[in-house]
């Protein structure tokens, strides 16, 4: 195999996981394959490996049942954040005279909050549950956001504001990359605040609807931490 010939085949190999990347590339040399067919080989390996993890329903929820109806809804109540924060709090805060705000303060920052825990509980669902096929979920989450701030028409708002949700939702990821779940009792106070705070909106005709369905991964979030800590008692039983 040529020097050419292998380093496109070490490029395509990197689609591989590492160890599995080393054992492939000792077996091609040790084969002696040509490059065209050692590079054919790698990428055959590759598309099985990941066609394999969607035999899994996690990343299919992960994708098709969070990122992109949960980057649709949120991009929704990021625009109606920016609209209640426009409504209520004065263009100049900071004045010689002190702070100037609306009379709707406190539903504004309780948005703010719900807007955050959505987002962040969403990400580290999305990332838990789906971490060798985040990637894909990231794609559909940004998909409709680049379809949405082409679309944008409110000449009042930046177009931006239909992003406000971006930053809590990519650290949710990360972290649920990293740690997979959290304490339960974080878990619960953090589920149980959320649904507090769209109580109020239960009432409005088809407002239980996104709100639900961006409140479930923080419960989602509940189940999963209780059932580690269950599954620690047993192994502690079982020590013991």
């Amino acid at each position: 195999m040529t020097t050419i010939g292998w380093s496109f085949v070490e490029a395509a190999a990197r689609l591989l996981e590492r160890e599995e990347r080393e054992v492939v590339l000792g077996d091609l040399l040790e084969a002696g394959e040509d490059g065209l067919r050692g590079l054919f080989g790698v990428f055959d390996l590759a598309v099985r490996r990941r066609l394999a993890l969607w035999k899994d329903w996690r990343p299919w929820l992960a994708s098709f049942g969070l990122a992109l109806p949960g980057s649709l809804l949120l991009m929704g109540f990021s625009v109606s954040v920016s609209q209640t924060y426009q409504r209520l709090v004065h263009p100049t805060i900071f004045k010689a005279t002190g702070l100037t705000v609306g009379p709707g303060l406190t539903l504004l920052l309780c948005n703010v909050f719900l807007l955050a825990a959505w987002s962040w509980t969403g990400g580290f669902v999305m990332g838990s549950i789906s971490r060798r096929t985040v990637r894909v979920s990231a794609v559909l989450s940004f998909l409709p956001c680049v379809f949405c701030l082409a679309r944008f028409r409110v000449e009042s708002l930046s177009r931006f504001s239909l992003l406000l949700f971006l930053l809590p939702a990519i650290w949710g990821v990360c972290r649920g990359v990293q740690i997979a779940q959290i304490k339960l009792r974080s878990a619960l106070i953090l589920a149980a605040a959320v649904t507090l705070l769209t109580i109020p909106t239960w009432a409005s005709k088809g407002s239980w609807i996104p709100n639900w369905a961006l409140s479930w991964p923080a419960w989602y979030l509940v189940a999963m931490a209780w059932r580690g800590q269950g599954g620690r008692e047993r192994e502690r039983w079982r020590t013991n």
